[in-house]
Parts: C-alpha cells; structure tokens; sequence
C-alpha cells in the first residue's frame, strides 16, 4: 500500500471508492444469478403446450429458446438450402401454431403467447 499511496499521492480517497464500488457491484452480480433474474433471464410458468416441450412447468425466454433450437439442430429441422428456416414437426407444430415452417426470426413471436403473464 505504501508504494501505491506513494504513486498515486493525494488519489488515495478515490482508489478506496473504487474498491468499494467494485466490491459492492460483484456482490450485486452474483446475487442476480441466483435464478431469479429479470427480464429474458427470469422464470416465469408456460403453456402446457411448451410445458410439454421443455418438461417443466416454469421456464426463462432464454432457456425455451436454448432448448427449441438444440431440438431442431439434434432432428436437423433447418432447411438445408434456406439455413434461417426452420421446417417443423409434429412436436414443433404444437408450439409454433401448427405452421409447417417458421423463419428462425419469427421463433420468439410464436413463443409469446406461451410464457404467461405472473401478476
């Protein structure tokens, strides 16, 4: 510390703030990852359609996503000249309104109305 405070001279109040910012910002980041989370990352109850999919009744945007397309990677669902659409099957066909393909942009619309509204 005698080295720094010498370096630095009258900058040691600023080196303590930053230190506590620091430690007080690492304790926030992982409390966040608890499994709690907000936003994308926050668990919320689905359909039982997507229910039925993932094999959970409860499930974050992020990990239905992550979920549907290793699905479709493991079953090479992806039109092999088209990459960005996706041709469904059955068990796809109940979670993306029974279309027989959906563009890999439009997967988050048909997943909405699947993650229900917690009040």
């Amino acid at each position: 510390m005698m080295a720094t405070s010498r370096l630095f001279g009258r900058c040691g109040g600023l080196l303590e703030a930053a230190k506590a910012f620091s430690a007080s910002f690492a304790y926030s980041s992982s409390s966040s990852s608890s499994g709690n989370g907000r936003g994308l990352m926050r668990v919320i109850p689905v359909s039982p359609q997507l229910g039925k999919f993932l094999g959970a009744s409860e499930a974050s945007r992020t990990d239905a996503i992550k979920k549907i397309w290793d699905y479709i990677k493991l079953h090479s669902l992806q039109n092999p000249a088209n990459k960005k659409e996706i041709i469904c099957d059955e068990k796809l066909k109940t979670i993306f309104a029974g279309k027989e393909s959906v563009g890999m942009l439009e997967i988050s619309k048909y997943l909405s109305p699947h993650f229900l509204k917690s009040k």
